[in-house]
């Protein structure tokens, strides 16, 4: 595929992006159907950042930021930059100057298969990054690849304007066309389990909450009250 930029794409719908913000990584996973999670390795360089936004996609090269650099130019305020290697790389790809470009841009954070530096100006400046290593080790301008086409970071297929949800569980990407559903399914699986964390904060135990006891017996489980009754 040549080299190229796409400029115009189309973004997933605002509200649902603005209801994943608030539910967050792991209920909007399960709305999905326990799918769109990226690989466990990509980790926020700072605890506590939670974001939503459309995704912004890159395709670089190992060691290579060139295109980021492209991309910032197509960033839109909300958006979130995701980018892709063309193979395994850990390098410092992304840093402050970057950061202070895309926040110039109004880009909630970054999503980044490969290194990350300049952690401790990224956390005072309070930009999200989610990547797949620190390292400091700099990098080249040498080598095109794409802007705003379909990439694969951290094992999951992500299309330009795909919703992006990332906090301090992971990143889940949620296909633009599927959007509006899963906000609607994750706004109920919250709801849901608001009525359950005030029957446990109560004191009523999950086993009768869920019912388990009846499967639990007939798996096998069998209560003893005493050790030698084992």
């Amino acid at each position: 595929m040549r080299p190229v930029v796409v400029r115009n794409i189309r973004r997933a719908d605002p509200n649902a992006i603005g209801t994943f913000a608030q539910l967050g990584v792991s209920t909007v996973h399960e709305a999905l159907g326990r799918s769109g999670l990226m690989k466990p390795y990509l980790r926020p360089i700072w605890a506590g950042a939670q974001i939503a936004g459309p995704a912004v996609t890159v395709l670089a090269q190992p060691g290579d930021n060139w295109m980021i650099h492209v991309a910032v130019e197509q960033c839109q305020k909300g958006d979130i930059l995701v980018v892709g290697c063309t193979a395994d790389n850990t390098d410092g790809m992304f840093g402050e100057l970057l950061a202070t470009a895309l926040v110039a841009r109004g880009v909630k954070g970054l999503i980044i298969d490969a290194g990350c530096r300049d952690v401790k100006a990224l956390s005072e400046m309070g930009f999200p990054v989610w990547s797949k290593a620190i390292s400091a080790k700099g990098t080249v301008k040498a080598t095109l690849g794409s802007v705003n086409i379909p990439v694969v970071c951290a094992g999951v297929n992500v299309e330009p304007g795909d919703a992006v949800v990332a906090d301090d569980d992971g990143v889940v990407i949620v296909p633009k066309k599927l959007a509006v559903e899963t906000a609607q399914k994750a706004q109920k699986r919250h709801d849901d389990e608001d009525g359950k964390r005030k029957r446990l904060a109560a004191g009523e135990l999950g086993l009768d909450m869920y019912k388990m006891r009846e499967p639990l017996a007939k798996a096998g489980l069998v209560y003893v009250d005493n050790p030698e009754d084992v």
